[in-house]
């Protein structure tokens, strides 16, 4: 069976990967190098690693079914679930592990429309979901860390915690909004009942939600790959797609 798409032909990558080539280029030799253990076991893959890296990619970019992206790139069914298996964990994005003392971090939850209702919940827009809590640096908008998955109807507050978010980030300066009242971090001034804001904390809010509507920003590019709106793979792979863009993301950014 003929491939349709591949990466050896540069057209291809920025429609199905979302990458310049020169980013698709560095994306592949940084996997390479981690899936270097893997290369020598087993029986060879029909497809080059690059081609492989670019099926993930586009499957990822475009929800298309198993039995739909398969024939683009010459291969079976089978031999596609069984690539974005062993691909999606290797092209996942690694957490920052440490910051600058003037580091300033901003964190919000979103929603992931998920199929396996053995880690998603229905929530707020009662479909079934994973909630995931996003960290982006500030200055940079990249992202440096996605919290673990946890079922779509845990508030923001306790995402925070038990998602490993705030085990990462430490004591970093992070910023957050209203939904995480309670969590220590930096959030609006809260208006109460029968009383208005002395004007100081109404500048102070509206400059906090400019800043964290940079987080906001980086959800809407990160879901224009399609699976982060119907998400069908089992078990973790949400989560490893979810970090895959979020390297992907990076790597759009960076350049």
């Amino acid at each position: 069976m003929a491939s349709v798409i591949t990466a050896s032909e540069p057209s291809w990558i920025g429609p199905f990967a979302g990458l310049s080539p020169r980013s698709f280029s560095k994306l592949v030799t940084a996997v390479r190098r981690e899936a270097a253990a893997d290369l020598q076991r087993g029986r060879p893959w029909g497809l080059p690693l690059e081609d492989r890296i670019l099926l993930v990619a586009a499957y990822w970019r475009t929800n298309l079914t198993m039995r739909q992206i398969a024939p683009l790139f010459g291969i079976s069914k089978s031999a596609a679930d069984r690539i974005i298996d062993h691909l999606g964990p290797l092209m996942a994005m690694q957490p920052r592990k440490q910051f600058r003392k003037d580091t300033v971090l901003i964190v919000d939850g979103t929603l992931v429309p998920t199929r396996d209702h053995t880690v998603a919940e229905q929530s707020k827009n009662y479909r079934y979901s994973t909630a995931h809590q996003v960290v982006i640096d500030a200055d940079t908008r990249l992202v440096v860390m996605v919290g673990r998955p946890l079922p779509g109807n845990r508030h923001d507050s306790r995402g925070w915690e038990e998602s490993g978010a705030k085990a990462a980030v430490g004591n970093t300066t992070t910023i957050a909004d209203g939904g995480y009242q309670g969590t220590g971090l930096v959030i609006p001034h809260r208006h109460r009942k029968g009383e208005a804001l002395p004007a100081w904390k109404e500048d102070h809010n509206r400059s906090h939600k400019q800043v964290q509507a940079r987080v906001e920003h980086t959800f809407a590019r990160m879901k224009v790959w399609k699976i982060l709106r119907d998400c069908r793979l089992k078990g973790d792979g949400v989560h490893h797609a979810v970090l895959g863009i979020a390297r992907l993301h990076n790597l759009t950014l960076a350049g």
